[in-house]
């Protein structure tokens, strides 16, 4: 589950930060990787670790 969680931080810090990474996407990226996860864990772990949603951490150019 740690694990888990830093993959998911380290994929949002690495992102296009004008087309940030949806949970969905996020959870298709893992389970390319055969991470088997769902969408409402990738969310719940993004929401453990204060990181906002997509929407918020869109910068507007």
């Amino acid at each position: 589950m740690l694990l888990l969680k830093r993959m998911v931080k380290k994929m949002i810090e690495d992102e296009d930060r004008g087309k940030p990474l949806t949970d969905e996407q996020i959870t298709t990226m893992l389970q390319g990787q055969g991470i088997n996860v769902t969408r409402r864990t990738v969310a719940k772990y993004r929401e453990d670790m204060k990181i906002p949603s997509t929407h918020q951490r869109r910068v507007r150019e």
